[in-house]
């Protein structure tokens, strides 16, 4: 019998501390037996019956109070068992998130209660959506559950980065909704989805019940919005809005009851309400900004880290003048408000208007670090190769989490999966032992001793054999994690707004979403890359060293090999437009990437690419690799994202672009770049810094992350945080307020050059 896997712990990034539950322990215990009552007792029914069963459990009672500076209804709690999408507010399909319902027993006061908590800690054992994908994928030695960085390579079951398609809603409105379901051939899918309407309309009167009890004790001022927020409720339940807090309003409420995390592109959405209501004088542009910003205040409290993507720009948008009067607002709106999220997001091309691209500066250059740039002009382009879509659906790309691409209301591109390119290389220097924990990890890979890889070539080929293996595991995981997630629930609520779950009559996972596609992470590219030129150079062309006295360095950590150490830091390293040393990175990019994405085509998928990406986890992934022959030490975080090793980069801004814009975007689907510019440089030299810009972007660059901080401060707020409390950085696929995070990622962030 399979020895059963465990997946108590930690199971995603949490920087942002979460607002605690409205409810009290009792009151939270008893809608978790709820729950998990209705799930039990549909057990062998259709999974779309099961989930609105357990779905009407959960809403509206989730649903809390307005607070007193709300203008749009909708704040929700989240329990340790539910339903969800991602682990950022819960977890995936019908979860149990074990250490946080542990968490939640100690809440309790008498045994009673807490024995109730253990009969529910022991059934979602075997029901929790995530722990049966665990059971089927984890093992002893190459692949671990995320976040366990023990193992080069990671997998997990998640519905990240749903992006759905809000013009339906807006266009049909709930009951309009209701007819188009009830008009194609029913069936038990189609049957639950009319009922998630039904239950959404209930949730709304539930929300017009607190606006209600709110106005009891509201002053004339405060009324007035809370008047406003009844009648729009009331007016929405039925039909399809025709103002714009109206359609903020249906748009806010369904993501909740979704649980969706990022937005998309709104101002697409959102833009031509916006601009009838300014033309009609029905609102100011005050009133707008007023609005909007309570958009970003409600997104920042849901607390998700790496989430709440809104996007604006670019090209492919059906109301574009509309949608740039919402961009120029939201602009306002974050520099004001300076959240960590939403992580808005400005989509440019050769056609952005000039004041919006000021603008989007002017915000950076506040110290925002937002919004984060895409450019249209390569990505559209990129897109249309990577996917294997035509150019009307790829101009409808929108980033995600950490950089990750998918396609509004028409492909799932979770990041079901993630590899650490540097662990596995010095697995493959170590003859497939991992010199951390010393556990064999070659899976069927036979390796040899260093000493017999002659040339360069032979141990770059047995390095890409165990890749490849690697490779293989990745595509299996991800193709698994959406059996699993189909065979246990629907997703009622995103499959409604995908396309084309309802005119198919499917679920979101089983056959109804246009695109079925996914995306792999990669960690240690660059701490890769360098370690492979270092070795080239100095073994196989100066011939100073052999490998086996580098690889006995390495495994020591560089202790009384000081002198080697020394050598390999000296190397050309990525990141200083040396063009072999970023031949040698973008031959190894390419590799990972044309494997991983034909993998993907094999295996019947729209699309699976890699996603050079960074949240912190090359950080914690960092902690446990050892030592890397590009002379990093072990434990030492690993580069970022696309960017070079903490240090590395010491020829200028220029430079540094030049080696960001080697790697073909078409091969991958999401890569970040960061950069950080002290404020003078940033302000005083704004013309060179559009220059700089503009250049990387025409050579290729496809993104950018910018950071403005001044000398000095981040090391005096390591040492004195009760005086930065706002101080907001770009760690690398989200932004955190630096004081939030853990010393060992403040040390990272510490180590990227600043540009002056």
């Amino acid at each position: 019998m399979k020895k059963k896997i465990n997946i108590d712990g930690e199971q995603n990034v949490e920087v942002s501390k979460p607002i605690p539950c409205e409810k009290t322990p009792q009151e939270q215990l008893q809608i978790m037996e709820a729950y998990t009552k209705a799930h039990k007792d549909s057990e062998g029914m259709d999974k779309a019956r099961r989930e609105i069963n357990c779905l009407k459990t959960i809403f509206p009672a989730l649903f809390r109070s307005i607070e007193n500076d709300d203008l749009l209804a909708g704040r929700l709690d989240f329990l340790p068992i539910g339903f969800g999408s991602v682990t950022s507010i819960g977890g995936v399909g019908h979860y149990c998130v074990f250490h946080k319902l542990r968490a939640f027993k100690t809440l309790l006061s008498t045994d009673e209660e807490k024995a109730r908590v253990d009969v529910l800690y022991d059934y979602w054992q075997d029901h929790d959506t995530k722990s049966i994908y665990c059971q089927d994928v984890l093992t002893q030695d190459t692949t671990g559950r995320f976040i366990d960085c023990a193992y080069p390579f990671m997998a997990t079951a998640r519905l990240s980065g749903m992006m759905l398609n809000y013009k339906r809603l807006m266009n049909y409105g709930l009951e309009g909704l209701k007819t188009l379901i009830s008009s194609k051939p029913q069936n038990e899918f189609l049957k639950c989805s009319y009922e998630a309407m039904e239950l959404l309309q209930e949730v709304i009167q539930k929300e017009i019940s607190l606006v209600q009890e709110a106005k009891k004790t509201a002053d004339e001022t405060r009324k007035k919005d809370l008047d406003l927020m009844e009648k729009d409720l009331v007016y929405i339940c039925t039909n399809k809005p025709s103002t714009f807090h109206q359609a903020l309003q249906l748009f806010w409420l369904y993501a909740l009851c979704a649980g969706v995390i990022n937005y998309g592109r709104m101002d697409d959405v959102l833009g031509p309400f916006l601009q009838h209501d300014l033309d009609t004088g029905v609102i100011s542009e005050q009133e707008a900004y007023r609005y909007v910003r309570s958009l970003w205040k409600m997104i920042e409290n849901r607390r998700t880290t790496v989430n709440g993507r809104i996007i604006v720009g670019g090209v492919g948008r059906e109301h574009p003048k509309e949608a740039d009067t919402f961009a120029r607002i939201c602009l306002k709106v974050c520099r004001d408000t300076r959240y960590v999220e939403p992580q808005f997001t400005l989509r440019f091309s050769k056609d952005t208007p000039q004041d919006i691209m000021d603008m989007a500066y002017d915000c950076i250059g506040s110290g925002a670090t937002y919004p984060t740039l895409y450019n249209d002009d390569v990505n559209v382009d990129a897109l249309m190769y990577g996917m294997r879509i035509t150019r009307e659906v790829a101009m409808q790309y929108v980033p995600f989490g950490c950089g990750e691409f998918v396609i509004q209301g028409k492909s799932v591109g979770t990041p079901n999966t993630l590899l650490n390119l540097l662990k596995l290389l010095n697995i493959t220097l170590n003859k497939g032992i991992d010199p951390m924990d010393h556990k064999y990890k070659a899976g069927p890979v036979v390796i040899e001793d260093c000493s017999t890889f002659t040339t360069f070539e032979m141990l770059y080929d047995k390095y890409k054999e165990l890749l490849a293996y690697y490779f293989d595991l990745s595509v299996e995981a991800q193709v698994h994690s959406y059996k699993v997630m189909n065979a246990c629930v629907s997703f009622l609520y995103t499959s409604i707004l995908m396309d084309d779950c309802i005119g198919r009559g499917k679920a979101l996972l089983d056959g109804g979403v246009e695109i079925l596609g996914g995306t792999n992470e990669t960690y240690g590219n660059i701490n890769a890359s360098d370690a492979l030129w270092a070795i080239k150079q100095l073994v196989y062309t100066e011939k100073k060293y052999t490998l086996s006295q580098l690889v006995e360095a390495m495994l020591h950590n560089f202790e009384g090999y000081e002198n080697i150490r020394k050598d390999l830091l000296a190397q050309d390293k990525y990141g200083n437009d040396k063009k072999e040393c970023d031949a040698l990175a973008n031959d190894l990019y390419e590799y990972v990437a044309k494997g991983i994405r034909q993998r993907g085509i094999n295996h019947g998928l729209g699309y699976y690419l890699i996603v050079i990406s960074n949240n912190q986890t090359n950080t914690d992934w960092g902690h446990q690799t050892s030592a890397s022959l590009d002379g990093r030490k072990s434990g030492v975080f690993m580069n970022p994202a696309n960017n070079p090793q903490g240090g590395a980069a010491k020829s200028g801004p220029t430079a540094c672009l030049n080696s960001l814009a080697t790697f073909q975007a078409k091969y991958h689907g999401g890569s970040v770049q960061n950069m950080k510019f002290t404020p003078r440089m940033f302000q005083q030299d704004r013309d060179k810094i559009k220059i700089l810009f503009d250049t990387y972007f025409k050579k290729g660059g496809c993104q950018l992350m910018v950071t403005v901080v001044d000398h000095g401060v981040l090391e005096d707020a390591q040492k004195h945080p009760e005086k930065y409390p706002d101080l907001i950085v770009r760690v690398a696929g989200y932004s955190a307020v630096f004081v939030n995070l853990t010393k060992d990622i403040q040390d990272e962030l510490l180590s990227r050059t600043l540009y002056d």
